[in-house]
């Protein structure tokens, strides 16, 4: 058979061929009947948070040839630095912090038995908590029984990497491995750190010359190693988006090969000892996207230095976003952490870190670190994701989307470097002034709505959600004087979790959790809409409903409204019921005693009426709802 369907010496007709090719033209006629004549920019098109357009449907013709041209294994390496699949695909690369130098090593065999094949380890450090390690000794302790010539170690120790490298190297000769077959990361990114910190242990150049002067000790000791980091994360951590991420990723990549340089290291021996990280978080197409946009960028800085086949060795990896980790209800965060970990495979990462789903909350236990690794081996032994080299390739949205966020970073790099490069721009504040414009713009689409988070703004879950974990330890204080303005990471959903939180206290004081009775009208078809958004809408804020299946009446509303207690009712049903009922059951519930009627819904050219009857706010997607939970919860009795 040479085709489906067709014989030995037959030719193959395709299955399309009697069909008259569709145009762009015909697909959007055809739209514009189904949107009824609504505007198809802002009906059907969205942006991304770098403004890149995503169109509804994308065709061959408004492709990127030179995208589907590429080869993975091949320059610019969009499809992946390797030509065949390694192993399973990608290294499930567990993080263990555990304090002691000895339960942080149980923790870490039980990983590797569970099915980790690497580890990076948190190093204590000003700043950040980790393991306590203090000396050579200590780091055999916390590695013992560790095959690192099979299973890979990274060390994250912040502005303690320089002690933490030197103390690993050191702890090779008794791990009985030869130094010369290690494979060790040793993180050692004193950009980073300045921009997480705002400070280093001596003047930055100092840090620097150091730092390139130890990684060429540590290499030469052991020529596996990847001895210097760009860590991107930090500035995602803080609130940038996906092209800035990555032009913070090249512009380090930049600062550190010239360091390498003027060390007399080539930028093609710098390349082979440096490893990348970028964040991966819910946003599965965009994560493909930005890995595969920061190989091509790796390789574009890499040929502009003449160092183009270095980059076939680079090393990236994926952390799951701790930005997009919630407190309450964390068993969402496992739904989390399984898209970004996708994200990354699919992107080709060659090393993925996912955070155990109480990683908001406090210390992981056994459990949270389980789950943590079994999304991956789901992923990569039942799913089998790394079966296939760069299996989104191909795909027209995502080779056009790869393609935009490349060019987006590109340009943000260039102005960067404009500015003398991620220190200058760091130390004037650009990078800093940025990232806080886009946490504002970002903020704001979640407050509206734009941007849901589930089980925190959307179908929050109100009571105890049965996860109880040890407190986070308190990092040590970091001194010295601040270089630069630091990047402090934030969550996502730490604006309405102050809420909660307000609310939960407020209880605890009173013994009485916030409440509104909600005065649903008609039939449950006729409020069934707006009173589950209404349950939900207030629930993010920690205010409880009390619901029915609905009422006849005004009056049986009010009845109702006072038996129960409550001093506060919103008002849910169709537009229809609301003419007909809306006024006088906002009469009856504050002749009822309601010192808060509420109504879901824009008013319209009703308010004026609405208000005179009763109505003192309305409740509608769209608006600030950190504002106006927040100023629910004021006129709800929390001081």
């Amino acid at each position: 058979m040479t085709a489906a369907g067709t014989s030995e010496g037959v030719s193959a007709t395709p299955l399309a061929a009697d069909f008259e090719k569709a145009t762009r033209d015909q697909w959007l006629a055809l739209v514009d009947k189904a949107i009824k004549g609504a505007d198809f920019e802002k009906k059907l098109v969205t942006r991304t948070a770098d403004g890149i357009r995503v169109e509804p449907v994308y065709m061959r013709e408004t492709s990127v040839p030179a995208l589907q041209a590429a080869v993975p294994g091949h320059a610019p390496f969009t499809r992946g630095a390797h030509s065949a699949v390694q192993g399973l695909g990608w290294e499930i690369r567990q993080r263990i912090s555990a304090e002691e130098p000895e339960t942080a090593n149980r923790q870490i065999l039980t990983e590797l038995d569970g099915g980790s094949n690497g580890i990076l380890l948190d190093i204590e450090a000003p700043g950040k908590t980790g393991c306590r390690i203090t000396s050579a000794a200590d780091m055999a302790a916390a590695l013992s029984g560790m095959r690192l010539d099979l299973a890979p170690v990274e060390i994250n120790a912040g502005l303690g990497a320089a002690d933490a490298a030197a103390q690993l190297i050191s702890a090779l000769s008794g791990l009985g491995i030869p130094a010369k077959s290690a494979q060790v990361f040793l993180g050692l990114d004193p950009i980073g750190s300045l921009a997480r910190w705002g400070t280093l242990p001596a003047p930055v150049q100092q840090v620097l010359v150091e730092t390139i002067a130890l990684a060429s000790e540590a290499h030469d000791a052991a020529p596996l190693a990847r001895t210097v980091k760009a860590d991107a994360t930090v500035y995602h951590e803080a609130g940038a988006t996906d092209a800035f991420e990555l032009a913070a990723l090249g512009s380090t990549l930049i600062a550190y090969l010239r360091m390498f340089e003027a060390a007399g290291v080539r930028p093609d021996g710098a390349l082979g000892q440096m490893s990348f990280v970028l964040s991966s978080d819910t946003d599965l197409f965009a994560t493909v996207a930005k890995l595969r946009a920061a190989r091509r960028i790796i390789w574009r800085i890499a040929d502009a230095s003449g160092a183009a086949d270095a980059a076939s060795n680079l090393h990236l990896s994926a952390h799951a976003s701790f930005r997009m980790m919630a407190k309450r209800d964390p068993w969402t965060n496992m739904l989390r952490s399984t898209l970004a970990c996708a994200g990354g495979v699919l992107g080709g990462a060659d090393a993925i870190t996912v955070l155990p789903f109480t990683a908001a909350l406090g210390e992981a236990d056994d459990i949270a670190r389980r789950m943590a690794r079994n999304i991956q081996i789901v992923l990569q032994e039942e799913s089998w994701l790394g079966r296939v080299i760069d299996p989104m390739g191909g795909s027209w949205y995502i080779e056009a989307l790869t393609d935009e966020l490349a060019k987006a970073a590109w340009s943000l790099l260039q102005e960067i470097e404009g500015k003398g490069g991620i220190l200058a721009a760091l130390d004037q504040g650009f990078v800093q002034d940025r990232i806080a414009a886009d946490t504002a713009a970002r903020a704001k689409a979640i407050a509206t709505g734009r941007q849901e988070l589930t089980g925190v703004s959307a179908f929050p879950l109100l009571g105890d959600d049965g996860v109880t974990v040890a407190p986070a330890r308190t990092a040590p204080a970091v001194r010295g004087k601040e270089m630069v303005r630091p990047l402090a990471p934030h969550r996502l959903a730490e604006p309405f979790e102050a809420l909660r939180d307000a609310a939960d206290a407020h209880a605890a004081k009173t013994g009485k959790a916030l409440t509104v009775f909600l005065s649903s009208l008609g039939p449950v078809i006729e409020h069934t809409a707006r009173s589950t958004w209404t349950k939900n809408y207030l629930a993010a804020g920690g205010i409880a409903t009390l619901t029915s299946d609905g009422y006849a009446s005004a009056e049986e509303a009010a009845t109702a409204f006072q038996a129960s207690g409550a001093t506060a009712a919103c008002i849910c049903s169709s537009d229809t019921l609301y003419a007909a009922h809306a006024e006088a059951t906002a009469k009856a519930l504050k002749a009822a005693g309601a010192r808060l009627v509420l109504m879901a819904g824009r008013p319209g050219e009703r308010e004026a009426a609405l208000k005179a009857a009763g109505v003192d706010q309305f409740l509608f997607a769209g608006a600030d709802a950190v504002a106006t939970l927040k100023g629910l919860q004021d006129r709800l009795g929390i001081s």
